[in-house]
């Protein structure tokens, strides 16, 4: 795998981006490549774990940058010379600053949340990515599994434009700690449930 482009986006904040993005970087560490993230969204989340990561790790094993929306394509094309993955974060909006990030992706993979709203909110991303001829990846996030909410939302996505991933992450506590803690879920403490979603969705990103 060489110089893989993954570019994470939704529209409607919360949606779990950021956590995708980490949990993302942290599988393919362990699988032996090398990975930077580039954060695009101004609140800075991805910095923050960074940040967070440094000061747990020491060596925070992988690369990080920032870049505004049209510098993007600039910053992929340095760092593609350097890591085997490169992932993006964007803002939690849809316009034309979010299509260079589109543009520069292999992948994009769009988290919705288990909510009707975060799925009509999934409209724009996949508008603009229709206009860069590519096709997204939705993955179902924060999921309450055996729900009737998550049966609706999941039939409902099934419908849109996009490849819907079996792979889900569910609503579990051990994602939002690890984040604050600057880790992945594969790296807590203890292995659970979490473990094999994210290897799950690694899968069959990947494989």
């Amino acid at each position: 795998m060489s110089g893989l482009v993954i570019t994470v986006a939704q529209q409607k904040g919360g949606a779990g981006k950021t956590t995708l993005a980490v949990n993302l970087a942290v599988g393919f560490l362990q699988r032996g490549l090398s990975v930077a993230l580039l954060d695009t969204d101004p609140q800075g989340s991805l910095g923050r774990w960074f940040m967070a990561r440094r000061d747990v790790l020491g060596e925070p094993g992988l690369e990080f940058s920032t870049s505004s929306a049209w510098g993007v394509s600039y910053e992929v094309e340095k760092l593609k010379r350097s890591v085997d993955v490169v992932i993006i974060d964007t803002p939690p909006k849809v316009d034309s600053d979010l299509r260079p990030a589109l543009r520069e992706a292999d992948v994009i993979l769009v988290p919705v949340a288990a909510s009707h709203v975060d799925l009509w909110a999934t409209e724009g991303v996949l508008d603009l990515a229709r206009r860069e001829n590519k096709r997204p990846k939705v993955v179902l996030n924060r999921v309450k599994r055996g729900t009737r909410l998550d049966a609706e939302v999941r039939e409902s996505a099934e419908q849109l434009e996009a490849d819907l991933l079996d792979a889900v992450l569910a609503h579990r506590v051990v994602y939002a700690e690890t984040l604050g803690q600057g880790l992945g879920a594969l790296e807590a403490a203890r292995k659970g449930p979490a473990h094999a979603e994210v290897l799950a969705l690694l899968a069959e990103l990947t494989d």
